[in-house]
C-alpha cells in the first residue's frame, strides 16, 4: 500500500504498488543508513534508510526470519529538518502494531502537548540499551511533511505592534513556565488573558476575515494525533528535486506559534508562490529528530 506522505518527498505520480515494492526494494539492497538491533521482544530489527534528495528519503524497517530473510514490517517516507525546534524533554511512546515510536512534548510555545512521529527509530534502541528511560533528554529536530498547502498573504505589522507582540509572547511565557510549576495566580491570569483574547476574536471577526485576525496557528487533524493543520510564517525557502522521479519539491522554514521547523512539499500540492515573509497554511504530518543526551 502507498504511503500517502510519499507525494512530499516527490512521488506525487506514484500510483502502483509495483512501483512500491520497487523503491523499497532498493532502500534494501542499498541503503545509505542501515541500523541492526533487538526489539523489545529480543528478535533481531532492522532498519534501512536512502534519501532521494537532500535531507529526504525512505526508510524501511522490519525482521529478520530463522533464514535470516528479512520481513518488512512497515516504511515511511521522512523529510529531516536542520533547526532545533525544543530543548524541552520528550517522552516516548512505542506504538502497539510495530516498533515506532512517538515523541510526546509539552512545549510552552504551543500550550498543548506536541505529539510527533520519531524518525530515528534506531537512536531509540541505542538510548535504551546504554540505560535511557521513557523520557529523552537533549533536543528535537521537528519537520513536517506536508500533503497539500497554500500560500497566504502576510499580516502588516509597524514596530508599534511587533514590539507589543513581542512583549506579549514573552509575557505569556513566563505565565506558562509559572503554570507548569503549580502557580495558582498564573493558572488564573492565562484563563482570564484567553476569555479576553476569545472575547477580541470573536468581535472582530464579524468584519473580518479569520485569516487576517490568526497569524500563525497549529491545530491538531482529524484522529491521527501527529498531523497537524498549521499557519506559519515563511522565514525560508529553497527547492530540490527526487532523484529518482525528478519531481520538484519545496522546502519551508516555518515560525509557527514562535515554533520554527521546515516543511516539505510536493511542488503539485502547493497553491500559489512561496516567499520569504509570506505565509504558508497546510495540513502536515509531524515528525521529529531526536538528538539524544548521553
Amino acid at each position: 500500500m502507498i504511503h500517502i506522505f510519499f507525494r512530499s518527498i516527490g512521488f506525487h505520480e506514484m500510483t502502483e504498488n509495483a512501483d512500491v515494492y520497487k523503491v523499497v526494494d532498493d532502500v534494501i539492497r542499498h541503503p545509505d543508513e542501515q541500523y541492526v538491533d533487538q526489539d523489545s521482544f529480543g528478535n533481531d530489527f532492522a532498519c534501512f534508510s536512502k534519501y532521494v534528495g537532500s535531507d529526504m528519503g525512505i526508510s524501511v524497517c522490519g525482521s529478520f526470519t530463522r533464514d535470516d530473510r528479512f520481513r518488512v514490517e512497515y516504511y515511511f517516507p521522512f523529510f529531516r529538518g536542520t533547526h532545533v525546534s525544543t530543548r524541552e524533554p520528550v517522552d516516548i511512546e512505542r506504538q502497539a502494531g510495530n516498533e515506532s515510536f512517538y515523541g510526546i512534548c509539552d512545549e510552552l510555545k504551543m500550550g498543548i502537548p506536541l505529539i510527533f512521529y520519531i524518525s530515528n527509530v534506531g537512536d531509540v534502541f541505542r538510548d535504551s540499551r546504554c540505560g535511557g528511560q521513557q523520557v529523552a533528554e537533549g533536543n528535537t529536530v521537528l519537520s513536517g511533511l506536508a500533503h497539500h498547502g497554500k500560500i497566504l498573504f502576510p499580516i502588516m505589522h509597524n514596530e508599534e505592534t511587533a514590539e507589543i507582540r513581542q512583549k506579549s509572547s514573552e509575557k505569556r511565557m513566563t505565565l506558562m513556565q509559572q503554570a507548569r510549576d503549580g502557580d495558582k495566580t498564573a493558572m488564573e491570569n492565562l484563563t482570564l488573558s484567553d476569555m479576553d483574547l476569545y472575547a477580541s476574536i470573536s468581535r472582530r471577526v464579524v468584519k473580518e476575515d479569520v485569516l487576517s485576525i490568526v497569524e500563525s496557528s497549529i491545530i491538531p487533524y482529524g484522529v491521527e494525533s501527529d498531523q497537524y493543520t498549521v499557519i506559519g510564517e515563511i522565514e525560508d525557502v529553497y527547492v530540490v528535486r527526487n532523484q529518482i522521479s525528478n519531481e520538484k519539491v519545496w522546502v519551508l522554514t516555518l515560525l509557527c506559534n514562535d515554533l520554527e521547523f521546515d516543511v516539505c512539499i510536493n511542488e503539485n500540492d502547493l497553491l500559489g508562490e512561496p516567499e520569504v515573509g509570506r505565509r504558508f497554511k497546510g495540513r502536515i504530518w509531524m515528525q521529529g529528530y531526536v538528538n539524544f543526551k548521553y
